[in-house]
């Protein structure tokens, strides 16, 4: 597919568009955000490098591409409806589930957030996406004050610090981390109704010690 055909046909431009951000998110993860190159995506999408500065002209753009979906994708679980207890429930298992099928990502996440020269990638990021981040921590401490909270902004504050925590080990720890028991026993912090069934494995690992491994699936 050549650029003038990409710029001629909408749908093949979004497919080809998601082609190569998948191959560029693919590479990243693996080699991470410095040693990651346009070559390596080019050969991985099967397409010229002519065609993948169309889309992005430099790996800063393939980055915030990735950046900002993940942000949405924490920011939407927050859209559910039901009584407070049934949303808290589904908040906290979407984040669970999010992270379970996702963990590459996260751990790409978590090291352009806190690498020096990235970082200032994701704070460009939290500020594309303010409007979204605010409704995010608005609606979580409406959610609270519902459930008759007596500082909802703190327990805003403090269910997102302990659903990062988890994301964060899940990302470094993916064969130890127990996240099905854990999210069981976040229900039960919570005073909400105990899950009847499992959301992410059928037999989750025992709580263990948990030690990083030298590969990641």
């Amino acid at each position: 597919m050549s650029v003038r055909s990409a710029q001629a046909e909408p749908e093949l431009r979004e497919q080809m568009r998601e082609r190569i951000f998948t191959a560029g998110l693919q590479i990243l993860v693996e080699k991470g955000y410095h040693d990651a190159t346009f070559s390596d995506i080019t050969a991985r999408a099967g397409v010229s490098r002519d065609l993948i500065t169309y889309y992005f002209p430099d790996k800063r753009a393939l980055v915030e591409e990735i950046l900002d979906r993940n942000l949405d994708s924490f920011a939407d679980l927050v859209e559910v409806s039901g009584t407070p207890d049934e949303r808290l429930a589904a908040i906290i298992d979407g984040v669970f589930l999010t992270t379970a099928n996702s963990r590459p990502m996260q751990r790409l996440a978590l090291s352009l957030v806190i690498h020096p020269t990235t970082h200032p990638l994701f704070a460009q990021a939290e500020k594309r996406k303010l409007a979204r981040l605010t409704g995010l921590e608005d609606a979580l401490r409406a959610l609270f004050a519902a459930r008759g909270a007596a500082d909802p902004a703190l327990e805003e504050i403090m269910l997102r610090s302990v659903l990062e925590g988890i994301i964060f080990k899940a990302a470094v720890y993916p064969y130890e981390y127990p996240l099905e028991r854990l999210r069981c026993r976040l229900h039960e912090m919570y005073g909400l109704p105990s899950p009847q069934q499992f959301l992410i494995e059928a037999d989750p690992p025992p709580a263990g010690r948990m030690r990083a491994a030298a590969e990641h699936t």
